[in-house]
């Protein structure tokens, strides 16, 4: 049975997009069929992370949301692109055509439609598992991801603005009745007690702490110029990420 994997942080800049990129080539390197698809319509970029760029994309999956195409046809087959896996890597990026992200600002689309179209997304490409890299913040986008997952990873980074808006996706993510929720700590300096951090983390919400990723000087330098777990196999933050993604499908 198909798992959907939901990865979300209440504010932009946690490295939310990195770990969704991350997770889904680590999967598809434990041999799985993996999807990836950018929700955050409104800001997309996870694509360069796997080196896709506007000329490969025929279609994204704003046209899907506008009828225009199958979901599966916005959907690039990008395994060559992470190295050599036993699985598999689709990615469904948005639109990073500004007229398309103003048209989506301006007229909004049926939310619905994105739940039905998720759905025939696993179907037709018979996916192990589809993990969704969320829009920021709490939209309906935020919320109907939430709702369809299995899991839901909320990334947060050791910060108080963090703390406070984590809380809030936390106590919806509660209602919505998530099966598995957990958390993250990303971007932690190398000063501060990661066993504190996981401690203090675990009390606040209530939930398990499935990684904690200190800050790292080789992927502020990768600068999204690749997925880091393929740049830096060996890299500790790689074996924290392996532990996280092998949790995810546990």
């Amino acid at each position: 049975m198909s798992k959907i994997i939901s990865i979300h942080s209440f504010r932009g800049g946690t490295g939310k997009s990195n770990t969704t990129a991350n997770v889904s080539v680590l999967l598809a390197s434990q041999g799985y069929k993996v999807g990836v698809v950018d929700t955050d319509i409104q800001s997309p970029g996870i694509h360069v992370l796997f080196g896709f760029d506007e000329s490969d994309m025929k279609y994204s999956l704003n046209d899907f949301l506008w009828g225009n195409c199958k979901i599966e046809q916005a959907a690039y087959d990008v395994t060559e692109k992470i190295g050599s896996v036993d699985g598999q890597l689709f990615l469904i990026p948005s639109s990073i055509d500004a007229n398309d992200i103003a048209r989506v600002l301006r007229e909004g689309y049926d939310i619905s439609y994105l739940n039905d179209g998720l759905q025939d997304l696993i179907k037709a490409l018979e996916l192990d598992v589809l993990v969704i890299d969320t829009h920021p913040g709490l939209n309906e986008e935020t919320l109907l991801s939430i709702a369809i997952s299995d899991v839901l990873a909320i990334i947060l980074r050791p910060d108080q603005q963090d703390y406070q808006g984590t809380s809030v996706t936390v106590e919806v993510a509660r209602k919505l009745q998530v099966p598995l929720l957990t958390m993250v700590v990303n971007k932690v300096p190398e000063v501060f007690d990661f066993d504190d951090v996981s401690a203090q983390v675990k009390q606040a919400y209530d939930a398990e702490v499935a990684a904690i990723l200190p800050h790292s000087d080789e992927m502020m330098v990768l600068a999204s110029g690749g997925v880091f777990v393929s740049e830096f196999p060996e890299h500790p933050i790689t074996k924290s990420l392996k532990d996280f993604a092998t949790s995810l499908m546990a």
